[in-house]
This record gives C-alpha cells, structure tokens and sequence, in this order.
C-alpha cells in the first residue's frame, strides 16, 4: 500500500473518520481475501501448499469477520470497544499465521511468501486502526 494511499485515508480533521476508513478497508481487504479463499480453495490450496479444506474454512470466517468489521466501519462513531476487538484479532492473526508456517504447515515458495507477506498486512491494518483510535480518543 502506497504511502500516498494512507496520507489521502488519514487526511482529515475529523479523528473518527480515519478510524471508520482504516476499518473499511480492512474490511474491503480481509472480504476479498475471503471470497478469494472460498471461491478458489483448491487452485489457491495447489498454489500456497494449504489444504484446501482449511482455506474453504479460513475463507469463510475471513468472510464473516470482514462483515463484522464492515458493520463497525458504518457506524458514525465506532465503539472503542469494537476497534479495539479488531485491532486484537487482526494482531492474533498476524501471529497465528507466523506460528502456522513455521510450526505445521508446509507450503509451496509461493505459500512461504504469501503467508508471512498476509500478516504484515493485517498487523499493518492494526497499528493503523490503533494510531487512529488513540488519535480519536481524547
């Protein structure tokens, strides 16, 4: 993601604002990445090097979570409480995934790319979210 990109999603004057965008596009992200993980689990299992059982499932709760935090994203004043929440499991996550490649799973050069390249993103979509909740916390 281009540092351009979050300049023009944090510019505003509004705190709350950048805190509903950083949640919106993890949203946009993580649902994407679900769909892709549901629709195309047994190409994609072949080209990480993942069952494509647990991508289907992976695919399906990345689904859920992304409408979760979609919701979080509509609302005018995101509960600091809910933020928080997704701050916390995108940095489970980001950890899991870490844990995962190292400790069991045996993946394909692409997997062992992909893998650690996935949780840098969420654990960069959770220092956003928490720098924007600070920011919009007095």
């Amino acid at each position: 993601m281009s540092q351009a990109l979050l300049a023009g999603l944090s510019r505003t004057t509004q705190p709350q604002s950048m805190v509903r965008r950083f949640l919106a596009l993890d949203a946009v992200v993580t649902g994407g990445n679900g769909l892709a993980y549901v629709a195309a689990s047994g190409p994609l299992g072949e080209l990480l090097g993942v069952d494509s059982g647990l991508l289907f499932g992976l695919g399906l709760f990345l689904t859920a979570f992304a409408a979760g935090v979609g919701r979080l994203a509509s609302r005018p004043r995101p509960s600091a409480l809910g933020v928080k929440l997704v701050v916390d499991a995108n940095i489970l996550w980001a950890v899991l995934s870490v844990v995962a490649l190292v400790a069991w799973l045996e993946p394909t050069t692409a997997g062992l790319l992909w893998t650690p390249m996935q949780a840098a993103t969420v654990a960069g979509f959770a220092g956003l979210q928490w720098a924007a909740l600070r920011a919009a916390t007095p």
